[in-house]
């Protein structure tokens, strides 16, 4: 790769504003560094894709651009984020990693599938208690609980349980879904999280019932602020994620972390504003030509690989 143009390569969704705004700050920087979308008709094993850095926007949802993604990654591409990780992580595990942390998390609880999309026999099923312990669950977790999808990238699902009855009820509902159910942490107090490259963190209130981000017109506290970051920096360096969103609830001045990992967080212009969006466009297209330009290895046991 090193005789040609170095290439950053978007693979996207629906978004439009920042990976526009992304392509354009990459390539009006003028540093040898191109950025564009990646194209793709169908991957061919001999004919190895020609990016120095992907970043995956999608993978989440379409199961083809991870396979390609893994692909373009053994021939050398560094991908944000790494496939593999991205491919096995889930709330629970990152619930779970905070904790080993030193972190504080609300009272988690993951539950077995209702449904498999597998045909299998009940004989399959032989570690599973039956029934579960409903009651145990909520005590445990306290009501109202909030049940969700375990997957990482998005919200799936998500809803309010107040009693056994409901819990039972929406479990039912879930499907092929794993889910989790999650104590609550009542505070109208939320601030997201939005790490690059592993070191660059901003801080950003969010309006959890307008569902909007805020200006900084109300200053958090520069403690809580620092906590926040370090935090977050140490979960992202855990992962290997280069870009990641968490999710904090603030309660009398004690932050909990109630989603861990959001490695394709929501970037749009109109949600985060125009000084928070100036900031992940600015710092992504800084952590990305880097990587083109000083390129690592994202793993370790191929690199004895000819």
């Amino acid at each position: 790769m090193s005789d040609r143009e170095k290439k950053i390569g978007l693979i996207i969704g629906r978004e439009w504003s920042w990976p526009s705004a992304f392509i354009t700050e990459v390539n009006k920087r003028d540093v040898g560094v191109i950025a564009e979308f990646v194209k793709l008709g169908g991957t061919f094993l001999e004919k190895p894709p020609q990016y120095d850095v992907i970043i995956d926007r999608m993978s989440q949802e379409i199961p083809y651009y991870r396979v390609f993604l893994k692909f373009a990654a053994l021939n050398g591409a560094y991908i944000i984020n790494n496939p593999f990780t991205w491919a096995s992580d889930d709330k629970f595990f990152g619930e779970a990693l905070a904790l080993k942390l030193g972190m504080r998390t609300p009272r988690t609880v993951v539950l077995p599938n209702k449904r498999v999309e597998t045909q299998v026999v009940p004989e399959s099923f032989r570690n599973l208690e039956y029934p579960m312990n409903w009651r145990g669950i909520i005590d445990y977790v306290g009501v109202p609980a909030i049940l969700k999808d375990a997957h990482t990238g998005g919200r799936r699902i998500s809803h309010r349980v107040y009693d056994v009855d409901d819990l039972i009820q929406k479990y039912d509902e879930s499907d092929t879904l794993t889910v989790i159910v999650q104590e609550i942490i009542e505070s109208d107090e939320h601030v997201h999280c939005f790490v690059i490259g592993q070191e660059f963190c901003r801080a950003i209130r969010y309006a959890h019932e307008e569902e909007v981000y805020l200006h900084d017109d109300k200053s958090l506290d520069s403690d809580l602020v620092k906590t926040l970051q370090e935090e977050s920096v140490r979960i992202c360096k855990a992962y290997g994620y280069d870009i990641n969103m968490v999710e904090y609830v603030v309660k009398d001045g004690v932050p909990y972390i109630i989603n861990p990992t959001n490695p394709a967080p929501d970037m749009d212009i109109n949600l985060l504003k125009p000084n928070h969006f100036s900031w992940c466009v600015s710092r992504m297209a800084d952590v990305a030509i880097r990587l083109a330009k000083e390129p690592i290895s994202q793993y370790r046991g191929w690199q004895s690989i000819e």
